[in-house]
């Protein structure tokens, strides 16, 4: 199984605003259930001990083991259950943020820890469209103790909130989302989209000239070359992998590195076009409102609106 190359995952994730937030860490015994609705984040769940079943919209229930971690991406609903068949059901509420003791007998408990991550609209575009509707992480296999030794340390600085905590949140959150998005998997295994695209070794080499040097006035004949590949072979599985065709992703990653640019950095909407490839800063500015929806003016106000009330 190939694993998505380190260097590519850095830029992504230099490039998404994540944050993970954290439903908490229940005990609970007896026979329970969990319900929830509108789960159209990126949630994850983790069995710490003892055992739950999992049913959501569009998938099989999942049995899941002591140490298992199921990720769900943009669901409706979920049901987590647990506790054998014997004696009647109790619904329970999880907690929010913190360890919550819901034992009542003394019986065997099951422990599950549960969250999600907001995505900005880049990692939305990027990630959430290139993962699976569910995956299950399996405890005995060290992808799944990444996830779980992830959370864990987001729940332990959730519940502490000690000075610093919503810094060391985010960096928790990034890896996280670190975890996730290295899962080793066969590309044609994975939907279309840019985990799928990365983990290509065929084209890689393209990929990796459009991200070193996106102001370059990239030919799909040019990319074909370092990809040792006909252009009509070379677009038709780029198509297959990225989901769009070449000219598009190149569109794509350079309204992703403006977006970056523009939420963080003073520079101007002109050299920000210059930079990126394109002859003026009209050209750029009608090519990002394509794109993203607005004018990268309007997107820059929008997103220091949006950290200003963040750190409120």
């Amino acid at each position: 199984m190939e694993r998505v190359p380190s260097d590519h995952l850095s830029e992504f994730l230099d490039l998404v605003d994540v944050r993970a937030t954290l439903s908490g860490m229940m005990r609970v015994d007896g026979r329970w259930r969990v319900r929830t609705q509108n789960c159209d984040r990126l949630k994850f769940l983790g069995v710490a001990q003892g055992r739950a079943l999992l049913r959501t919209d569009a998938a099989p229930a999942l049995d899941l083991a002591q140490g298992d971690v199921a990720v769900l991406n943009g669901r409706a609903w979920l049901e987590l259950s647990g506790g054998g068949q014997a004696g009647s059901v109790r619904e329970v509420v999880p907690p929010v943020g913190y360890v919550e003791d819901l034992t009542t007998d003394g019986s065997p408990a099951d422990v599950v820890i549960g969250g999600h991550v907001d995505l900005d609209e880049t990692g939305q575009a990027v990630l959430a469209g290139a993962l699976p509707p569910v995956m299950h992480l399996r405890g005995a296999l060290s992808p799944a103790q990444g996830v779980q030794r992830s959370l864990r340390l987001l729940l332990e600085e959730t519940a502490a909130g000690g000075p610093g905590s919503p810094f060391a949140v985010r960096q928790y959150s990034r890896l996280l989302l670190l975890e996730v998005a290295r899962l080793p998997a066969p590309p044609e295994d994975r939907p279309p989209g840019w985990l799928r695209l990365i983990s290509d070794e065929r084209l890689r080499p393209a990929v990796a000239a459009i991200h070193a040097d996106p102001r370059a006035g990239w030919s799909v004949t040019d990319l074909a070359g370092l990809a040792h590949m006909s252009r009509t072979s070379f677009t038709e599985r780029f198509r297959t992998a990225a989901g769009l065709p070449p000219r598009a992703y190149i569109t794509r990653w350079r309204m992703m590195l403006a977006r970056r640019s523009l939420g963080t950095l003073d520079v101007p909407v002109g050299v920000l076009a210059d930079q990126l490839g394109y002859g003026s800063e009209s050209a750029f500015s009608n090519a990002f409102k394509r794109e993203v929806g607005v004018s990268p003016q309007r997107y820059r106000l929008r997103r220091r609106r949006r950290t200003l009330a963040q750190e409120a």
